[in-house]
């Protein structure tokens, strides 16, 4: 995925006058033939991820479209202030493309580590996030979100799916269990270890790279009474959401993601996800729990 956003990074860069590019050191080197190109457009600020919003945030006002890149918990949960002030309140729109994820870089320990970074970027107001589920999606979603004019997050990750699927991000359906089948809902690259816990199951099973806005009309088509939402980032962060779409009926919600539990651990990052439950035998231990016997 981080390949995919530089190549498209850096032919953006040169195609279009308006897109701006700033760093803290993070993936420098790459752009560093773009850098000498476009010298009044790309900028390394050095290690100060704070700055670095506060020089997007300015580029913006001017009229420009920066993009603003680092790890996730340099660029969002480091800079947060900066991101609520010299964005938001100055209603100045930025593109923020993060790599890291959740736990990418395990072995670098916890400040390297960001499964909160959505839910942060939650609180902000009419913001688009993205979360890939394989680097054939970083394309076109970059420059989607680069060539609108509203703020959006796109979540890189090392982790993905077998296959990519394209879209805007509505719920597609991968696996209809038919009408009134419960309903999973898989965010970016944790489908594949969705499906394979659901693989017996009648389960039906949809996915999305854009948990922000989230589709709440397709998930009003498809939800029965059941529904499991697996997200590769802090357990519940669409609850809320999901919860507010279906406030009419009655429903189950089972949300799953990475733990609230401060681990201490370095590990992989297949470790993280077995800690977390996000394995498919993790995940096919919190289905067979949540759904009801006559379905198991």
């Amino acid at each position: 995925m981080r390949e995919r956003f530089i190549e498209t990074t850096t032919t953006l860069l040169a195609e279009d006058p308006r897109t701006a590019l700033v760093l803290a050191d993070i993936s420098a080197d790459s752009f560093a033939p773009a850098a000498r190109r476009h010298p009044d457009r790309v900028r390394n600020v050095g290690i100060r991820e704070q700055l670095m919003l506060g020089v997007a945030g300015g580029l913006a006002l001017t009229g420009l479209r920066p993009i603003v890149h680092s790890y996730a918990p340099f660029l969002v949960e480091r800079a947060y202030e900066q991101i609520k002030l010299d964005l938001d309140h100055q209603a100045a729109s930025a593109v923020l493309v993060s790599v890291g994820a959740s736990y990418d870089r395990p072995a670098a320990g916890r400040t390297h580590l960001s499964p909160a970074d959505v839910a942060l970027i939650d609180t902000l107001t009419g913001w688009t996030v993205h979360v890939p589920g394989h680097p054939a999606e970083v394309p076109e979603l970059l420059r989607a979100t680069v060539t609108g004019d509203t703020s959006a997050y796109l979540r890189l990750s090392t982790r993905h799916n077998q296959r990519p699927y394209d879209g805007t991000g509505d719920l597609i359906v991968v696996r209809d269990a038919g009408a009134g089948a419960p309903l999973l809902v898989a965010v970016g690259p944790v489908l594949d270890a969705a499906l394979a816990a659901a693989a017996d199951l009648p389960v039906t099973v949809a996915y999305t790279h854009r948990p922000r806005p989230f589709d709440t009309a397709g998930l009003r088509a498809l939800a029965s009474r059941e529904v499991i939402l697996v997200e590769p980032y802090l357990a519940g962060t669409s609850a809320r959401v999901v919860a507010a779409a279906l406030a009419d009926r009655p429903h189950r919600l089972l949300a799953l993601g990475v733990g609230r539990e401060e681990l201490r651990r370095y590990g992989s990052a297949e470790d993280h996800d077995r800690w977390h439950g996000l394995d498919p035998a993790g995940l096919r231990r919190s289905l067979t729990g949540f759904l009801s016997p006559a379905l198991v």
